[in-house]
């Protein structure tokens, strides 16, 4: 494949077009992707013909060869592609960057090994195909890509981000690689970048140092002098994200938070002036208001080892004084997280459940996507599903301690994707905590997922093969003593519904009375086809009021 990319590439490493054009126009340098050997996983479509028809697909698991991808140059006017031999086996090695330093016929180009421990960084000449490694980042659990490359002073420095001092910051490094020195300080996440603006001297981002689910924007200089000054006024308290223009004059505020829906504003910087409303979502605002909702409510729950956000929705007709099932939405991966201070639709969904009589609860245990420091985000390595459903464990009975209104008989427990996974743990480790769980679109065995994103958490198969098994939920199925039931799409090209038949196997062989539901020819969102989303949600609801009674008693 040519200027593009297989499944995994796109996926886990946020691979899209494969190709770059040349600052004078007159190179194009790409990406080749060589499948050949990657194993085939098929899908099969039985509900649009007479026949079954298998959708193949090309998808390396843990273990399993990868893609060999190599970067060439080719004149635009056609010829010859000119192929780099960068150092490494092309089939345990990923190259997930390359682009071009401006005003010039050098490239940058990023190579990360199988672990996604060490990303060596090589400037490469496209005319003498010569290259030299001029930065090596290493990490003793697993790195992240980032696209925050700037070139400064000339194409002289570059700035370059990482988590090298146990914050994720952004550093200042010279074309070499001989001269790395600090843009930001301070303990605290650079949660992403928003302009770099050498002629004024500043780099504007977004980072939260006092509050992991909220976001703001902060300014440092580019020479690493002063501190870090807020820019977002206190009145903006949840989460603001900002598109900001290129001589950091202007921006474009999108505010939001767990009651307010997106407000996009336009924005004079630094003193963050409004000039503008441009979209204030007014009658969402108001239809959302008229339901008269129980807020969102942040609280911290302290299980020794960390102190970890959740949010609690209660009924609209809450009365402390009576007992009600506590019900915990969960995703629990590095991925992503749950527990953060914005729109989000209005969390309805959560809502709609709280009001049919539930404590709705979320907690983001370690190694959620938060910014909260290298340390919490690492502690989670090499120990997917294990640490992870400790902590929610321990979060939940602490929060059954500490709330008197928790009826500890019952609390089930909810997620998709990760965390369909996370509440089969649940599950299966602690049956005397929950009594009902739901699990949707789930990886019930970590070798039957994709290789980059689970040996990046997870260390490769063959360092780590009790840690794969000891996280992988289908290994305690025999475990279950409350409710079950489990929900995939047969067309999830991402978590495969093997994935789901395989667990319904050994639910079976152990003789596990469950529920389930499949959905055909559906994705892993499982949202594709008529009346689908309407029918899910139906089926979810029916089966927490079947099998965790409602309501305060």
């Amino acid at each position: 494949m040519n200027g593009t990319f297989d499944w995994v590439y796109e996926e886990e490493l946020s691979c899209r077009d494969g190709f770059r054009w040349s600052p004078d126009g007159e190179n194009i340098a790409y990406w080749q992707s060589n499948t050949e050997g990657v194993g085939t996983f098929y899908m099969i479509n039985n509900v649009d013909s007479i026949y079954s028809k298998p959708i193949p697909m090309p998808y390396p698991k843990v273990g399993t060869q990868l893609s060999a991808v190599k970067v060439g140059v080719v004149p635009a006017k056609g010829g010859e592609t000119k192929w780099f031999d960068i150092p490494g086996d092309p089939r345990n090695n990923y190259l997930a960057r390359m682009d071009f330093i401006p005003n010039s016929n050098e490239l940058m180009i990023q190579q990360l090994n199988r672990p996604q421990n060490t990303n060596k960084v090589y400037v490469a000449d496209i005319e003498t195909l010569k290259f030299k490694n001029i930065l090596t980042e290493k990490d003793e659990a697993f790195l992240d890509m980032h696209d925050d490359t700037r070139w400064l002073n000339n194409e002289k420095y570059f700035t370059w981000s990482s988590e090298r001092d146990g914050w994720l910051h952004l550093y200042k490094v010279s074309r070499d690689g001989t001269d790395i020195q600090p843009i930001t300080k301070g303990n605290f996440d650079v949660v992403s970048i928003n302009c770099i603006d050498p002629k004024g001297g500043y780099v504007y981002y977004t980072a939260s140092p006092d509050d992991y689910t909220q976001r703001y924007l902060y300014r440092s200089r580019i020479d690493g002098k002063g501190t870090a000054q807020r820019v977002t006024p206190a009145s903006n308290s949840g989460q603001n994200a900002y598109q900001i223009s290129e001589n950091a004059k202007w921006g474009i505020q999108v505010f939001e938070n767990a009651t307010t829906p997106p407000v996009y504003s336009l924005v004079s910087l630094p003193a963050h002036k409004q000039i503008r409303v441009l979209e204030d979502n007014k009658e969402l605002k108001q239809k959302f208001d008229a339901l008269q909702l129980q807020p969102k409510e942040f609280v911290k729950v302290d299980i020794g080892d960390a102190v970890l956000d959740a949010f609690m929705i209660k009924p609209i007709d809450f009365d402390p004084s009576k007992k009600y099932p506590l019900l915990f939405y969960v995703y629990g991966e590095p991925a992503g997280s749950t527990v953060q201070d914005n729109w989000g639709g209005g969390s309805l969904w959560d809502q709609y459940m709280a009001q049919q009589g539930y404590i709705v609860m979320s907690v983001d245990n370690r190694g959620t996507k938060t910014p909260r420091g290298k340390k919490w985000r690492n502690a989670i390595y090499g120990q997917i599903g294990i640490l992870a459903s400790e902590d929610q464990n321990k979060a939940a009975n602490k929060i059954m301690e500490t709330y008197d209104f928790i009826d500890a008989s019952r609390v089930g427990i909810w997620g998709w994707s990760g965390g369909g996974q996370m509440t089969l743990n649940c599950m299966f480790r602690y049956p005397e905590t929950y009594k009902s769980g739901l699990a949707v679109s789930f990886v019930s065995d970590q070798r039957l997922y994709d290789a980059t994103y689970q040996e990046r958490y997870m260390g490769l198969l063959t360092d780590n093969a009790k840690g794969y098994h000891d996280g992988s939920p289908i290994n305690f199925a025999q475990n279950l003593e409350g409710n079950l039931m489990v929900i995939h799409g047969t067309a999830d090209d991402n978590v495969h519904y093997q994935s789901f038949e395989m667990l319904i196997n050994k639910l079976i062989e152990n003789n596990k009375i469950f529920d389930m539901m499949s959905y055909p020819m559906r994705s892993h969102r499982i949202n594709e086809r008529e009346n689908t989303s309407y029918h899910l949600r139906e089926t979810m609801e029916k089966y927490w009021k079947d099998n965790l009674p409602a309501g305060g008693k």
